[in-house]
Formats: structure tokens, sequence, C-alpha cells
């Protein structure tokens, strides 16, 4: 596990799936929203949701062609571009996750993501053209 410090490396931690290094800063009532899909409420719940989650990943290499971290007093926006290299293809998706701190403990998380066609005119230049 990497030392984490600040409120922006435990939201880019948490963002980028490094769950190991974001879980011990849950609050322990925290509210984990996932647009479109559900809201977790607790820590017991966030940490569950992100180990099953990570156990979906163990045969899958993740990278992250982007990440941009903006913080503004107790809020700390990542958004990231992840590349999830399986034995059968590759799936890109683009998230953006919100974080509310209260002191060093993530209080609040709301969720956004969608996987991206890299096909698609409308795919970023940069993930045009993947390999599926």
């Amino acid at each position: 596990m990497v030392e984490v410090g600040g409120r922006a490396e435990i939201a880019r931690a948490f963002a980028q799936h490094r769950f190991a290094d974001a879980l011990p800063h849950l609050a322990r009532d925290v509210q984990w929203t996932i647009v479109g899909y559900s809201v977790l409420e607790g820590a017991d719940a966030v940490a569950a949701t992100c180990r099953e989650t990570a156990g979906g990943l163990a045969a899958t290499v993740a990278t992250w062609d982007r990440c941009l971290t903006v913080e503004q007093d107790d809020t700390v926006v990542v958004e990231v571009l992840g590349r999830y290299q399986r034995p059968d293809g590759v799936t890109i998706v683009s998230s953006c996750h919100i974080c509310q701190f209260t002191g060093g403990e993530i209080a609040s998380i709301t969720s956004y993501g969608v996987e991206i066609d890299p096909d698609s005119p409308a795919a970023p230049a940069d993930i045009h053209h993947a390999t599926r």
C-alpha cells in the first residue's frame, strides 16, 4: 500500500481503483452515488462494492490515459479515462468522481461513468481507433 496523504491523492486513489489506499479514508457514514445505478450508504457497503470491483478486475490491466484532479475547499473532482485490457479485448471508460471531504475523510462520492466506443466519431482523438 502506497502512503496516501492529502485529499487530492485520496480521491485519485479511489478513482483509479487503488482501493487499499482510499478505503481507510472513508467516513463511517459515507454515501456513494453511482449515477444511473445505485446509492450506497455507509463505509461497509462502499468497501464491499470496491472489493467486488477489484475482484472483477483481477485479470484486467487498467491504465489511465488521463487523470485530471481539481480541488476546491472540501471537494475534490477526479476525471479519468481508463483502458481496461483483458484477454478478450479492451474497454475504455471515461468517469468523473466528485469527493466531498469532512476533515481527512471522504463524506460523499458522486460517480459518473460512460463506456467509450473508440470507433465513434465523438470519441476523443487520443482513443480513436483503439484496439478491441
